[in-house]
């Protein structure tokens, strides 16, 4: 993001996080002490400000290997971090991209699908198919294994957004109250982009943080 400092001024009264240094400029956030995101800024001030989802793997050459042969593209080379990790950015056949993590001393989140953490993330997609395709063949325990707690979806960009949106990557947080959660959200700055509505995972509402950081809010 453009002003880290600015992020944590918005996400730190939106969803209670605290801050602590990570590597370089960026920033882990925590919810009562456990990791639930990082703010990093921006490196090219051309590129836009989003969030991104990071899918765990235990080797993340490999899997970026896999990744090309299934038609994906790398966007970042998988790169040590310190010793907390190695990450590498993607991008599936349509284009939407997306973060592999490859745990070292940092492993991932410390919390998640309650109340100010991650609790989904929605791909939206121009052909649900092709991603069904991609994605189960990457990553198929994880989304469709016997046990698995669902917290991916795959849906068409046109159910939600204007057709001519590029496929992208959604991240969910929860929130116990999602017309406060909106109001906070426009009182700090952001605005909303698309109304509550209903999906089959709870009440949705997709907003922009005052940096321009499109994200939803999820009431189960």
């Amino acid at each position: 993001m453009p002003d880290v400092e600015a992020g944590k001024r918005f996400y730190g009264e939106l969803f209670g996080w605290t801050f602590e240094e990570a590597y370089g400029s960026s920033v882990w956030a925590r919810l009562d002490g456990r990791p639930v995101a990082a703010l990093a800024p921006k490196r090219d001030g051309r590129m836009p400000t989003v969030w991104t989802v990071y899918f765990a793997t235990p080797d993340a050459p490999a899997l970026a290997g896999r990744i090309r042969a299934a038609g994906g593209q790398i966007v970042t080379l998988p790169t040590p971090v310190d010793a907390l990790g190695v990450m590498a950015l993607a991008a599936d056949p349509e284009g939407a991209v997306f973060g592999l993590w490859q745990g070292g001393t940092h492993p991932g989140f410390g919390a998640r699908r309650e109340p100010g953490s991650f609790a989904w993330a929605q791909l939206y997609a121009r052909d649900p198919a092709t991603a069904n395709a991609f994605y189960a063949n990457l990553f198929h325990d994880a989304l469709f294994g016997p046990g698995a707690v669902p917290e991916f979806g795959r849906a068409a960009v046109g159910d939600v957004f204007p057709a001519e949106m590029p496929p992208h990557f959604l991240v969910h947080f929860a929130v116990r109250d999602g017309a406060a959660a909106l109001g906070a959200v426009e009182r700090l700055g952001g605005r909303v982009q698309v109304p509550p509505f209903e999906a089959s995972y709870g009440q949705v509402a997709v907003v922009t943080d005052d940096q321009g950081a499109s994200f939803a809010l999820l009431q189960r």
